[in-house]
């Protein structure tokens, strides 16, 4: 196993630089300050859940990808640029190319406008696409060679942007980079963005069991740089997600009790300072829900699932099933029905690691 131990200084010491405004374009937001508020009172109807529900920027760049007009997705991301909305820029490049990649000609039409070859945001989605792609393959490490060249080109064409250098710690993990060579590029990365939340979840998988590292490295990084995090920052929930990814991998050495539950109440306050069926925390709030599942700590989880109400994910629930949807689903179901029984226990939920199946693809 490699030694990453040199690695986590310089990881601690790039979450303690001076604080930024937090992620949420317009900080947390008070409860009931979105429409939906009204959720919070109980769950929605199982057909009123949405899967990876775009917001209000995202969905008519995607209706007009979908026409194959690409004018659309170049605003959205165009505009992320201009007002250093690092959050925003990282989550609509991830669904834009994978819209893109199952969809392709609206994107190609992008790429070959007279203009925009050396398009910043075509280039990024352009480096997230051949990031995807080879990360299907089982020959990743390979075929993620050659994205470098992608990656340094968007890098290049916006120094100040770190979503670039979130991609190149991706890339670095799935290409079996050494320690220094990650180092490098996280010192390079929160020198960009000190709490982004992309390259703190690239930092975290990279110091996973089933990678680089080990459970305890993932805790000892993810604690202190949620303790750093500005208010309404998601890093302060990075250690559920150190939880899930011990309760998940099914390799490395045990974690107290204790730790996880700590991790599991971190997120539940960030949780609470966001209104109910707010889409921007749901990822967080879905994972949330898992971990507090799978530490039968059923009270809590349905309160989350409360907060989630329209809005599931498909991270996590796509790490430990084929149908996402279905068992997020399934577990509304069984909380609503008994909120205090015994239905699901940590035995019998699905756990896809400590007593399922481990996704090391993942990225």
């Amino acid at each position: 196993m490699v030694d990453t131990m040199a690695l986590l200084p310089p990881f601690m010491r790039g979450a303690r630089i001076a604080r930024g405004a937090g992620p949420h374009p317009s900080g947390p937001r008070p409860a009931g300050a979105e429409p939906g508020g009204h959720l919070a009172a109980g769950l929605p109807a199982d057909d009123e859940v949405l899967l990876d529900a775009p917001d209000d920027r995202l969905g008519p760049a995607l209706v007009a990808a979908g026409r194959q007009e690409w004018t659309a997705a170049a605003r959205l991301l165009s505009g992320t640029r201009g007002a250093a909305e690092w959050e925003n820029r990282d989550r609509y490049a991830r669904r834009l190319a994978a819209f893109a990649h199952a969809r392709t000609e609206w994107f190609e039409s992008w790429r070959a406008a007279p203009g925009h070859q050396d398009d910043p945001d075509a280039l990024l989605v352009a480096a997230q696409l051949a990031a995807d792609r080879a990360w299907r393959s089982p020959a990743r490490a390979e075929l993620l060679a050659p994205v470098e060249a992608l990656v340094t080109a968007a890098a290049e064409a916006v120094p100040r942007d770190p979503v670039p250098w979130r991609l190149a710690l991706d890339r670095a993990r799935g290409a079996h980079a050494g320690h220094t060579e990650f180092e490098r590029l996280w010192t390079e990365a929160v020198r960009r963005s000190p709490h982004h939340y992309g390259c703190h979840v690239a930092a975290l998988k990279y110091l996973g069991a089933s990678w680089h590292g080990s459970h305890r490295e993932c805790f000892d990084f993810a604690e202190p740089a949620a303790d750093d995090a500005p208010p309404g920052s998601l890093v302060r929930a990075l250690p559920v997600r150190a939880a899930f990814g011990y309760l998940t991998d099914g390799c490395g050495e045990a974690v107290p009790r204790v730790r996880l539950d700590a991790a599991a109440d971190r997120a539940i306050e960030l949780s609470g300072a966001f209104a109910p069926a707010d889409p921007w925390p749901a990822e967080i709030r879905n994972v949330l829900a898992y971990v507090l599942l799978r530490l039968e700590r059923r009270a809590d989880a349905l309160e989350q699932l409360r907060l989630i109400g329209p809005y599931a994910t498909s991270f996590p629930w796509d790490r430990v099933a084929e149908d996402p949807l279905g068992l997020f689903l399934l577990a509304r179901r069984e909380l609503r029905a008994a909120p205090t029984g015994a239905l699901w226990t940590a035995s019998t939920l699905p756990s896809g690691g400590h007593g399922g199946r481990a996704h090391r693809g993942d990225h």
